[in-house]
């Protein structure tokens, strides 16, 4: 797999649950239609473990089969759609392109 991970804090305006209902909800249906798509795995921070952890509200793992699939899903008019309906949020976010691995099958 190949996967997409953006890591977001919300808009200073809203709560932290507000942020992950939204996240979760509408804009997960934004989301969905990403050409390509494999698997969306979403995790709602609870804590952080330290200081300079602090301030994120969120993380999703987008998966694809290769890095060709995300770059076209990224080059997409569902990815400019869902990055629309974000707009002028004022959240913060970061967003990494990566090969994953399995290191413990459990």
């Amino acid at each position: 797999m190949f996967n997409l991970v953006l890591l977001a804090a919300r808009p200073p305006e809203w709560t932290h649950d507000r942020f992950i209902e939204w996240w979760r909800g509408e804009h997960a249906e934004m989301t969905y239609p990403l050409p390509g798509l494999r698997a969306w795995r979403h995790t709602a921070v609870s804590s952080a473990l330290e200081p300079r952890s602090e301030g994120w509200d969120g993380l999703s793992v987008l998966s694809f089969d290769d890095e060709a699939a995300a770059r076209t899903a990224l080059a997409s008019p569902e990815w400019d759609a869902a990055v629309r309906h974000v707009g002028a949020m004022r959240g913060k976010r970061i967003a990494l392109l990566g090969d994953e691995r399995e290191m413990f099958p459990g």
